[in-house]
């Protein structure tokens, strides 16, 4: 497997804004790099994009997804002095957020940039700024133009609606961390497509065909509540484990979820991943998180009568600015390849 190329991937992917509701350009993106090492590729009507890894059965049995679309937020509220309320698209402190440099995309087509802020930035100004509860009523987005009022903001065209996303900010260290935001679940995307690419360049035979699913609307709750062939009879979710206190999980091992909010995943899929695991010598990580959903609990809820798992990379400070090492996303690829092989 090509490492680098899957780094390079997430760099690229985690640079493309996608909050749910707006993934069109990171699904484009995503399509056409399938479709470059021959990969057939097709979108749902609500936008997931599905591709199939052919085999000499091409009817799928088995199905991997990851999903594109990431935290961001909307434009809710022109303020009187020209700044902007905004609604958070999925789920994060605002704490998180602060002093987030971002974008504003119009409704035609232009971008503005702009930062988060408290109402109460500055330790020079404001008594309380320290202890100022950062409360999304507490934070605004400050444009970086010269805009003193509603109708100034109005006539750059921005809207009510309009979506607003967060700078990334990737970095990857000497030392192989991977930082930035969005890793939730762009390094899982990059790590599907790089398996892809490393199958199809190395003509590796499969009996089965293996259906590729990359959501839209995870963060959001009905990721993969469509999108599944009918075929299908095991979902592996790819996305990311949550290291942490009291955590098992791990920023150097692939992570394989136990349990999360919506319950035990299926027991016999998850110990043939951890059988995968011993097998091959890959560092894995068995943990339960208590606040956490995943398209697997989506496509049962839409009632998907299949096997169901959930492997990942440990990805630290989940939500926030996130931290995660290249061994994980090298252990999470080995696991998912050898799932795919056997």
């Amino acid at each position: 497997m090509d490492i680098d190329y899957v780094v390079s991937f997430i760099k690229k992917i985690c640079e493309t804004p996608s909050p749910s509701g707006f993934t069109q350009n990171a699904m484009t993106l995503a399509a056409e790099e399938l479709k470059s090492f021959g990969i057939n590729t097709s979108f749902t009507n609500k936008g997931s994009l599905s591709a199939l890894i052919p085999g000499k059965n091409p009817i799928p049995k088995k199905a991997l997804s990851a999903h594109a679309d990431t935290l961001g937020a909307m434009v809710k509220r022109i303020k009187e002095n020209g700044r902007l309320s905004f609604a958070p698209i999925g789920g994060y402190s605002m704490s998180s957020v602060e002093c987030e440099n971002c974008l504003i995309h119009t409704s035609k087509d232009a971008i503005y940039t702009g930062t988060v802020y408290s109402t109460k930035p500055s330790v020079h100004i404001h008594e309380d700024c320290k202890t100022f509860e950062r409360t999304l009523e507490n934070m605004e987005i400050i444009i970086d133009e010269k805009v003193f009022s509603a109708d100034d903001v109005n006539n750059l065209g921005i809207e009510v609606g309009d979506f607003i996303t967060f700078d990334p900010r990737f970095e990857y260290t000497k030392s192989g961390f991977i930082k930035s935001r969005h890793l939730d679940d762009k390094a899982s995307v990059a790590i599907l497509i790089g398996i892809c690419k490393h199958i199809m360049e190395n003509n590796i035979p499969l009996e089965n065909s293996i259906q590729i699913l990359i959501t839209s609307y995870e963060e959001v709750g009905h990721g993969a509540s469509t999108g599944l062939l009918p075929s299908i009879l095991e979902l592996l979710c790819l996305d990311m484990g949550a290291p942490g206190t009291g955590q098992n999980s791990s920023e150097y091992a692939v992570s394989i979820c136990a349990k999360d909010s919506g319950g035990p995943y299926d027991f016999s899929l998850r110990n043939h991943l951890v059988k995968l695991a011993k097998d091959n010598d890959i560092d894995y990580k068995v943990d339960i998180y208590p606040y956490y959903g995943s398209d697997a609990g989506t496509a049962l809820r839409a009632g998907f009568d299949i096997k169901f798992g959930l492997i990942g990379p440990g990805v630290y400070a989940s939500h926030s600015y996130e931290r995660t090492h290249k061994d994980s996303i090298i252990n999470t690829t080995k696991l998912a390849l050898q799932y795919i092989l056997l």
